[in-house]
């Protein structure tokens, strides 16, 4: 497959803060990378420069292989952005704010209507298509929002937290329209705070901390460079869960975690056999298990592994206020 983005040696400063620190990055046809890190860690600034929105300082950038600096003009054609706030008027109709974006594309006024009607079907819209846009729940709003960046039929498409703010079934349907996007051959990059929105999406990550890339990799590629699986073993009998946790920490030397309520026990491990001789331990104590298993590292625990805090923390009051400035 082609690399559509590529970027290399990105910086960009905002006074005394490195908002970008030598990015590089690079996307394949038809994939969704997904971006990951806190407020403040460049990934607004990163979409800026790539959409053509923000010039580096540093560095250099390609969409489809065309210049984001010298060929600017060329790049907003191939491209869809949609940012972390809705631009949509509120008073027009769902399908008006649609034929609206496409006359300013300059769209013939019949084919930005066709457009509109495929996009409004697509996204599960038409019934609303009506309707002022200031009536519409916010999972609606977000996808009408993808949809007018889906307009000019673009190669690429830049969606920075298009979900924040959204009630878990809004999130939902977010999620089933950046898939769809990708079915369609659209290559995506997407910016999140939300892990499990990443693992659910992307097809590799790549994680911003303080303006770098600090790992890259596909979720199932980041969560083993992180090392240590969890062992977690569940008693049928929970009056029995102290026993079973002491088997545990024996095994794997290590402290368990422990719910006497769920009769759960769980404790981090570096060599999968220990599955075995949990196993073996527990048929020799009478034990009953009703699950026992071994689990990847989630990606919040590779998160912490790579940046020493969790990845919904916030940055720094100067970069919050730097992320801000460039939105």
């Amino acid at each position: 497959m082609s690399q559509v983005i590529r970027a290399e040696g990105l910086r960009k400063r905002f006074g005394e803060t490195r908002a970008l620190d030598g990015v590089d990055l690079a996307v394949e046809e038809g994939t969704v990378l997904g971006v990951l890190g806190p407020n403040g860690a460049g990934k607004t600034t990163a979409v800026r420069v790539l959409a053509t929105l923000a010039k580096p300082d540093e560095g250099r950038a390609e969409i489809c292989g065309y210049d984001v600096m010298r060929d600017a003009t060329r790049v907003r054609a191939l491209i869809g952005l949609t940012g972390q706030y809705a631009s949509l008027d509120e008073e027009l109709t769902g399908r008006e704010n649609l034929v609206m974006i496409g006359r300013l594309l300059d769209l013939p006024r019949a084919e930005a209507r066709a457009r509109a009607a495929g996009l409004l079907e697509r996204f599960r819209l038409s019934d609303a298509a009506g309707r002022a846009v200031k009536t519409y729940s916010g999972g609606m709003r977000r996808r009408l929002d993808i949809a007018a960046s889906m307009i000019n039929r673009p190669r690429v498409v830049f969606l920075d937290e298009p979900t924040t703010g959204l009630d878990p079934r809004a999130r939902g349907e977010v999620w089933d329209t950046v898939r769809e996007m990708a079915l369609d051959g659209a290559t995506v990059l997407l910016t999140t705070q939300y892990l499990e929105e990443a693992d659910a999406l992307a097809d590799r990550i790549a994680v911003f901390d303080h303006g770098r890339v600090i790992e890259d990799g596909t979720p199932a590629e980041l969560k083993a460079r992180a090392g240590r699986q969890t062992l977690v073993v569940r008693a049928a009998e929970v009056f029995r869960t102290e026993q079973l946790a002491a088997i545990v920490a024996e095994l794997t030397g290590e402290r368990p975690e422990v719910r006497l309520d769920a009769g759960l026990v769980t404790a981090p491990v570096t060599d999968p056999g220990v599955l075995r001789a949990v196993v073996q331990r527990l048929d020799e104590a009478g034990l009953v298990a009703a699950e026992v298993a071994l689990r990847l590292p989630s990606l919040d625990e590779v998160f912490l592994s790579l940046t020493g805090h969790a990845a919904d923390a916030a940055g720094s009051a100067a970069e919050e206020q730097l992320e801000g400035s460039v939105r």
